[in-house]
């Protein structure tokens, strides 16, 4: 398990990462979300010990991972714009990977068969997708715990993102290694993991698991034979609240039995409950303090 404890990060004068606390367990898919600029990419070089943290500390089994190199090589980082020698090809690259991680020739060659890639051919040739699918391949046949993806679906085609999520549920299922990734692309992350955490302001949001998550906050919408007002909501846990003339769209948190139980006592002419998804939750949180700090 990986754990992260009070950790800060300063880049130059700006503070990225503040007050940070968080557990991966294994054999999970864990998402990391958040706006541009929350701390995402800079909280993925620290978990790989690219960086030292400046307060706090992150874990591999009680082994703080910057200082402990038997820790590194069990973390392999793919960054949004991976490193490559200028003329190498993905053969090149797969032996360069070997030096550092043990790497099974026989995932490799079922991935690369898969994904349509010729590995004597230069990197520097292939598309910004192509590119993308040789260092995710490279990533899943290496033999390590975790596998931490910076923007994973960035340039793949709709097709290699279902291989893609495939390879990565079956290494999982086979219980041989945990996957971290942060994406904007809400969809996706919603059909992989199975928790996650938001960064906002470079500290976490709101976290756990997903699924959990996602069963505590609603969205209701009301219409009344009379103009609305705000406070008939002060009882109910609200986010974001919307009200137009005798409308209202409410995004709230809490036991929805409770809260539909409350809102009848309003008499409302209607009221409905709809589903809310990751990428729903994620725009309301922001909106939320957004309207916190008008």
């Amino acid at each position: 398990m990986i754990e992260l404890c009070h950790v800060y990060k300063c880049l130059g004068k700006k503070q990225v990462l503040r007050d940070v606390n968080m557990q991966i367990k294994d054999g999970t898919i864990f998402g990391l979300i958040g706006p541009n600029g929350a701390g995402k990419s800079t909280l993925l070089r620290l978990l790989s010990g690219i960086y030292r943290c400046d307060g706090g500390k992150i874990l591999l089994d009680q082994e703080r991972i910057f200082d402990h190199q038997e820790a590194k090589k069990q973390i392999l980082f793919v960054s949004d714009e991976p490193f490559q020698f200028f003329h190498a090809s993905l053969k090149d690259m797969k032996d360069f990977y070997a030096k550092w991680y043990e790497i099974d020739d026989a995932l490799y060659y079922q991935y690369l068969q898969m994904f349509h890639l010729d590995e004597n051919k230069a990197l520097k040739n292939f598309s910004k997708g192509m590119k993308r699918q040789a260092f995710i391949l490279l990533g899943l046949s290496a033999s390590v715990r975790y596998l931490l993806l910076d923007e994973a679906f960035d340039g793949l085609d709709p097709l290699m993102r279902r291989h893609f999520k495939h390879v990565i549920s079956q290494r999982i299922a086979q219980g041989s290694m945990s996957v971290i990734i942060a994406s904007h692309d809400l969809k996706e992350m919603e059909d992989l993991c199975d928790s996650f955490a938001m960064l906002e302001n470079g500290t976490v949001r709101c976290g756990g698991d997903l699924q959990d998550a996602l069963a505590q906050v609603h969205r209701i919408q009301l219409a009344f034979d009379q103009e609305v007002q705000r406070e008939w909501f002060k009882e109910l846990d609200v986010v974001t609240m919307k009200i137009k003339s005798r409308v209202v769209n409410l995004y709230i948190r809490g036991n929805v039995e409770k809260a539909e139980a409350y809102l009848q006592t309003l008499q409302p002419l209607i009221l409905e409950i709809l589903p809310v998804n990751l990428e729903e939750m994620f725009i309301q949180e922001i909106l939320h303090d957004k309207e916190e700090a008008l």
